[in-house]
C-alpha cells in the first residue's frame, strides 16, 4: 500500500500566472517518489481551470495519481514528484526555451542542462540572452527567458521517448504558450519539433507558429553534437532574441 500523501497548499490569493513558480518551489522542497495532495488555490476567473491545474503540475515535475477533486474556485490534485525538473516560466517572457526532456545530470543538480560539456549556458552568456552561468530564476527575473521541455520524464537519450511522448507534450507546451504569451518559442534540438510539426524541418524561424506565437528552431547544445559549433549556437541564440523582440 502506497504512503498517504501529505497535504499542501500552494498559491494562496495569487495570480494563476505565478503558479508555475509556487509549483516549481514545491518540486524542489521534496524527493522523487514524493506523494502530496495538493491543493492549488489562486484567485479565481476565467484562466483557472482543471485542466489548466492539471497541466501546471505536470510541467512542474510532478504525476497526477488521479483525477482532479474541485471545491469552489479551488483545485487539489493527489501527485507524485517525478525526477525531472519543473518549469520556469512567468507571464511577459521575452523568449520561452522548449527542451526535448531533462537528463538525469541536469535533474540531480535541479538546472536544465547543467551537465559542464552542455554548450547552452556558455553560448546563452555569449549571446546576451542571460548574464549569470547555470541560473534559470536569474534569467527569468532578469532577462525574460523561460524555460520548459517537451517531456517531463527524464532520460539518459532523447531516441528513448517516442512521438505519443512527444505529441502529448507538444500540445501542453502549446497551451502554455497560449497562455503566457511570450514575445517567441525557441526549440533547443530539432527531434521534438521533427517529430510532431515538419520531419524536415530545419533549423530558423518557422511556418507554423505556436500558441500564436512565432517559433525559432535550433540544433540542439549538447557537446554530443559535433556538427554545430559553439559561435553557431550563439548565433541561433541571437537570431531568436532578435524574433522575439520583432514580435
Amino acid at each position: 500500500m502506497s504512503p498517504l500523501p501529505s497535504r499542501r497548499e500552494v498559491g494562496i490569493g495569487r495570480p494563476v500566472s505565478e503558479l508555475p513558480l509556487a509549483l516549481a518551489d514545491l518540486h524542489l522542497s521534496l524527493s522523487t517518489n514524493d506523494r502530496v495532495a495538493c491543493w492549488l488555490k489562486p484567485l479565481p476567473g476565467p484562466e483557472w481551470t482543471p485542466g489548466r491545474a492539471t497541466d501546471l503540475v505536470i510541467g512542474a515535475g510532478f504525476t497526477p495519481a488521479g483525477s482532479a477533486i474541485v471545491e469552489h474556485a479551488d483545485v487539489m490534485l493527489d501527485m507524485i514528484r517525478i525526477h525531472s525538473l519543473p518549469d520556469i516560466v512567468a507571464a511577459q517572457m521575452r523568449l520561452l526555451i522548449v527542451g526535448l526532456n531533462p537528463s538525469p545530470y541536469s535533474a540531480d543538480h535541479s538546472i536544465g542542462y547543467a551537465r559542464p560539456g552542455n554548450r547552452f549556458w556558455p553560448a546563452a552568456l555569449a549571446a546576451g540572452i542571460v548574464s549569470v552561468d547555470r541560473d534559470p530564476r536569474h534569467a527569468l527575473q532578469h532577462h525574460g527567458l523561460g524555460m520548459t521541455d517537451l517531456v517531463r520524464r527524464t532520460t539518459q537519450r532523447a531516441d528513448e521517448l517516442d512521438r505519443a511522448e512527444f505529441v502529448s507534450g507538444f500540445e501542453r507546451v502549446e497551451r502554455l504558450t497560449a497562455w503566457l504569451k511570450p514575445q517567441a518559442v525557441c526549440f533547443v534540438g530539432l527531434g521534438g519539433w521533427r517529430a510532431v510539426v515538419d520531419r524536415k524541418a530545419s533549423s530558423g524561424v518557422q511556418d507554423r507558429t505556436l500558441g500564436d506565437r512565432p517559433v525559432y528552431v535550433m540544433p540542439h547544445t549538447s557537446g554530443l553534437n559535433a556538427h554545430c559549433r559553439l559561435e553557431d549556437l550563439v548565433a541561433h541564440f541571437r537570431a531568436a532574441a532578435e524574433l522575439a523582440d520583432r514580435a
